[in-house]
């Protein structure tokens, strides 16, 4: 089964927790919270809603928190959910930073100052849980592999995970170092209409410079190009017809349940532990979309 993406809004906490519950009963392998909201606290309530399933942040922004504070957080955690914590750390992007106040710096550095300063932390704070490093090109891959026990890409492209695996040693995996992958998914029977919605939610990812670039070294260098000059003319409106469906599809799940499945199973193919699925609906907001992935994994 692959993990679900979980967010909690102002209004509907309790609401979210009562949905975590049930992603658990349904047999899910996992429920991970991006950045969007309280990750730490809704991951806290987890640890008191649910009894076995995995679960952790997907991911915690660095800039956020001072390490020790939230080396005292994650330990909390980990401790009170007996070890089913997973603390997803990543630098966030530079706009989303840069509303905040907040210099993005150099991430690379900055990442592994973060954790070494976390580490660092544990006499107080007590034994860290596993640290998992948001990935997408491959120094930062290759900095997982280093001081990390696992990565986690958002909206990774398929067909270019074996050569971004490839740069993680077979000892490493073997050990148990965890991959996993955010994954746009609506279901819908309308497959237009469900890949209409993840082109919507991608629109922003493409006017980031790195992920164009990972996107160019995954093979897809002619739609990035093109979005680039759209974006260069300001032509907003003609980015989504510059997004192809082999480009959609191979970061996305889109259409009815049975293609959605077959997705997930492509995804465990090119070795990815977990494909996390980011619901999304045709026909409503976060409660219908999970709803409906509930029904196509039951």
């Amino acid at each position: 089964m692959p993990a679900v993406s979980l967010v909690a809004v102002p209004g509907r906490r309790l609401r979210t927790l009562e949905v975590a519950a049930e992603i658990e009963r349904r047999g899910f392998s996992g429920i991970w919270c991006p950045s969007l909201g309280d990750a730490m606290g809704l991951c806290q309530s987890l640890a008191h809603v649910t009894d076995e399933i995995t679960f952790g942040t997907a991911i915690q922004p660095i800039y956020h928190r001072h390490p020790v504070d939230l080396a005292q957080h994650a330990g909390t955690i980990s401790e009170i959910s007996g070890g089913r914590f997973r603390l997803g750390l990543g630098v966030s992007h530079a706009p989303a930073n840069a509303r905040l106040g907040i210099d993005t710096g150099r991430p690379l550095a900055d990442v592994r100052d973060y954790v070494e300063r976390m580490r660092g932390a544990e006499r107080q704070a007590g034994a860290l849980p596993p640290i998992v490093l948001a990935t997408l090109r491959d120094k930062m891959v290759d900095l997982s592999v280093e001081i990390a026990d696992g990565a986690v890409w958002a909206n990774g492209s398929r067909s270019h995970m074996a050569a971004s695996l490839a740069r993680i040693p077979a000892e490493r995996r073997a050990a148990g170092f965890w991959v996993g992958d955010m994954i746009p998914t609506v279901i819908d029977d309308d497959l237009e209409a469900a890949r209409a919605v993840n082109r919507k939610t991608l629109s922003g990812y493409v006017r980031l410079p790195n992920y164009r670039n990972y996107w160019k070294a995954a093979g897809y260098e002619a739609e990035m190009t093109a979005i680039e000059a759209a974006l260069d003319a300001r032509d907003i409106e003609a980015v989504p017809g510059l997004m192809t469906d082999a480009w959609l599809d191979d970061c996305t799940l889109s259409g009815p349940a049975s293609r959605v499945r077959e997705g997930v199973e492509a995804w465990f193919d090119a070795g990815v532990d977990t494909p996390i699925l980011v619901a999304s609906s045709t026909s409503g907001g976060q409660f219908v979309a999970l709803e409906e992935l509930v029904a196509a994994f039951s």
